[in-house]
């Protein structure tokens, strides 16, 4: 009998402790169709179209320690061995959202020849910057690991972010084996390097004449601009773009301050003679990726664009 007590003991301790920070769930695809249905009453929530030998095997752990277990979840072909990989990073504010949100997305291109990783990591409330992107590093850590279980080709990794998820996928793309954007404490055979990078919606530069981003980057960078100037730097993608940055493609709403740096990242890689694409949904709304006629506008902007990088 004790020793039962003391495993429903250990248990409750386990899960408490992984369960201690606050979750924000104001941003979902429901929650931003009621928003959005009054302005734009065409819309429809977006379906996949799942190919017949796609899989997908949901919260796969990529990482754990005593207090936190980290999962993503994976899409992929079965019968197609070295599928080029999409790591999928969702939005909401770097506080809001979760992995779910990408699903359709991954479905969708996943069926068009490649394995798609949504992934889970820590938010504002629970970890501030960097810790996210350490997270998303580890995941592509993790895939390459086990890219044969995956059906993955570990040289052939993009990574693909909405809104504050497209912040981090061009920030993790120009950090490119900078040591200073890597969890040290995880342990694997691999590099969390990436060859190219897709932007949906998402800032290039915190602090810039066109960029608008308050409380909620604030929040997540430890401060405001006057208070963490360094981390509003160092967290934004156009600091750090160079000559090793991969072929990014930008996909953008009609709302300007949302590529807020873009067109100074742009100059770089056009100087650089690295391959860059901007395409915009015209007369759409912050969030078009979750919606009706704007999803079927999305997907063949990416997979194009993966196709001419990997195929």
């Amino acid at each position: 009998m004790k020793r039962i007590l003391f495993i429903l003991l250990l248990v409750s301790q386990i899960s408490i402790a992984q369960s201690h920070y606050t979750i924000d769930t104001s941003y979902t695809v429901k929650s931003t169709y009621a928003k959005l249905i009054k302005k734009y009453p065409f819309i429809k929530i977006a379906e996949a179209n799942k190919g017949i030998n796609d899989t997908q095997i949901e919260n796969v752990m990529y990482y754990k320690d005593q207090n936190r277990a980290l999962h993503l979840d994976a899409y992929f072909n079965k019968k197609q061995k070295r599928n080029p990989g999409v790591i999928m990073i969702h939005g909401g504010g770097w506080r809001s959202g979760n992995k779910n949100q990408m699903q359709v997305m991954a479905q969708e291109i996943t069926s068009k020849g490649y394995s798609c990783f949504a992934i889970e990591y820590r938010l504002s409330l629970e970890a501030k910057y960097p810790q996210a992107i350490y997270d998303v590093k580890n995941a592509i850590k993790f895939i390459k690991d086990n890219a044969k279980k995956f059906n993955v080709d570990p040289d052939k990794i993009a990574v693909l972010g909405c809104s504050s998820g497209g912040q981090m996928a061009a920030l993790i793309g120009t950090t490119n084996e900078n040591l200073a954007f890597e969890d040290k404490e995880y342990k694997s055979k691999s590099s969390s390097k990436v060859q190219a990078i897709i932007d949906v919606d998402g800032v290039l530069a915190f602090k810039h004449p066109e960029s608008s981003e308050g409380e909620m980057a604030s929040f997540w960078l430890g401060g405001s601009y006057e208070e963490s100037s360094e981390n509003w730097k160092q967290a934004s993608a156009l600091s750090h773009t160079n000559k090793n940055t991969p072929p990014t493609l930008f996909i953008n709403s009609s709302f300007d301050r949302f590529h807020a740096g873009r067109d100074d990242m742009i100059a770089i890689l056009n100087q650089n003679k690295i391959y860059n694409e901007v395409k915009t949904i015209q007369d759409s709304p912050h969030s078009f990726w979750f919606f009706q006629p704007w999803f079927d506008e999305t997907i063949p902007y990416a997979t194009k664009f993966l196709d001419r990088i990997f195929k």
